[in-house]
């Protein structure tokens, strides 16, 4: 799923599983400034793409239930996924995931056919596949700027590749 411009000339992609701990700490220190300063300023073009970390039932479901809430609340759902984990690692993955949907425009009966379909748990699958067989990720995060990744995870280091981009 992608955010921004698709003519935008920088491509920044992500890698990443809403239950990695440093995937959770990249999207809240590093997401939220790349939309507002190269996002919405049409520079960048932002791609997530979805893998499974431990617990993989937990980051299925929540990459299901943000593709059921929609494109446009696609990425809202995986920053409340991402910022919910230490609510749901404490317990209650359902009514925390569940609270989640809601918010986000899914009743409980959706919520609940969301995480059951199993066409969306197959194309999911597939994604996945296709990602760790064609793209050789595997850790997640892992970050490309215009196709050269992007070693270490913070603010300046991403600047710094999309700088080099630029050129």
């Amino acid at each position: 799923m992608s955010l921004g411009k698709a003519s935008a000339p920088i491509k920044v992609v992500e890698y990443a599983s809403l239950t990695c701990p440093h995937c959770a700490t990249y999207n809240a220190e590093v997401i939220s400034v790349l939309k507002s300063r190269y996002i919405d300023t049409g520079q960048v073009q932002f791609t997530l793409k979805e893998l499974l970390t431990p617990p993989q039932t937990v980051a299925a479901a929540g990459f299901l239930m943000a593709r059921c809430a929609g494109p446009d609340k696609y990425f809202k759902v995986v920053d409340d996924v991402f910022r919910s984990q230490s609510r749901w690692r404490a317990g209650g993955i359902r009514q925390v995931l569940l609270q989640i949907a809601m918010a986000n425009g899914l009743t409980e009966p959706q919520f609940e056919a969301c995480l059951k379909d199993e066409a969306q748990l197959d194309a999911l699958e597939a994604r996945i596949r296709k990602v760790v067989e064609e793209d050789g990720i595997e850790s997640t995060p892992t970050i490309f700027v215009n196709g050269r990744k992007v070693e270490g995870h913070t603010l300046a280091d991403l600047e710094a590749a999309i700088a080099a981009a630029r050129k």
